[in-house]
């Protein structure tokens, strides 16, 4: 069995929440796979799905750029906050994404070799570099292109939404700044895939046991949960943030609005970010 050390019992309170003597006994049942012991926990204790890479580990930011039905949302990463702010930085995130959006680059790859004002987006990165001392990457991009409308937001320059949608500029807004609050996988229930639903199913079945109800009650229980899963993850079925007595489906229909699709970036989402001890660094240094 793997050793359960004190890093993954806090990551694992950090992704569940629970106490640290909780953390320590599934991780320990689970023989220190995360995953499983994260599930153990939900199944004991009905702790909420969380996302351990949904937490921010890298510094940088996120760029906009919107032409016409064209919009584009790119995350470009950097190694200290300090450069993340610095106005060369910045306008190399705005220079890729109006890249991503004029050119449509097949990958990052590709998008690297873009000419932008008579510069590839690959020697404005290396320019930055070389002004700014830190090393820059260009992670990833979307990019829709609609015959109805494209709205963006960026909230600090570290969330960034994007939003295909059918309505007037107003509802657009609203929507973006709704998805960067509430964080929903997909549009609508349709989209959430099977697997997700049964994993959750399975969890839900394992909880609804423990009651020691009838089986057909334990059944309407689980269909019960799992619709208030559909109704959290979904953009139409929560509750609008600005309103939360109607629901987004709600909303649109009064609005007499539509969405097609949404992406959602957050900076450092799910990159694991090195912990430098510069006490030990320097008294290793001091023994050399």
């Amino acid at each position: 069995m793997a050793e359960i050390t004190a890093k993954m019992v806090s990551d694992l309170r950090n992704a569940t929440g629970l106490g640290m003597m909780e953390c320590k006994k599934a991780l320990v049942e689970a023989e220190g796979d995360l995953a499983k012991a994260e599930e153990i926990l939900r199944i004991k204790s009905g702790a909420k799905a969380s996302k351990m890479a949904g937490r921010v580990a890298a510094e940088g930011i996120i760029g906009s750029f919107v032409a016409g039905g064209v919009g584009a949302l790119v995350e470009v990463n950097c190694e200290t906050d300090f450069v993340a702010k610095d106005p060369t930085f910045i306008a190399l995130a705005t220079a890729a994404a109006q890249a991503v959006v004029e050119a449509n680059p097949a990958d990052v790859e590709a998008l690297s070799a873009v000419v932008i004002d008579g510069q590839s987006v690959e020697d404005i990165r290396k320019a930055a570099i070389a002004k700014l001392g830190e090393n820059m990457t260009i992670r990833r991009f979307v990019r829709y292109e609609t015959d109805g409308a494209i709205a963006t937001y960026l909230h600090g320059a570290k969330i960034g939404v994007i939003v295909d949608f059918k309505g007037d500029e107003q509802i657009g807004k609203d929507v973006a700044m709704h998805v960067a609050a509430s964080k929903p996988i997909c549009v609508s229930k349709a989209e959430v895939s099977a697997d997700t639903l049964e994993q959750e199913r399975k969890i839900y079945t394992a909880q609804a046991a423990e009651s020691g109800k009838p089986a057909d009650i334990v059944a309407k229980m689980v269909e019960g949960r799992v619709n208030k899963f559909l109704a959290e993850v979904t953009l139409l079925g929560q509750q609008f943030v600005k309103n939360p007595d109607i629901t987004v489906e709600k909303l649109l229909a009064e609005k007499g609005a539509s969405v097609k699709a949404f992406a959602m970036f957050v900076v450092g989402e799910g990159i694991e970010k090195k912990v430098v001890d510069y006490a030990a660094e320097v008294a290793a240094a001091a023994k050399l």
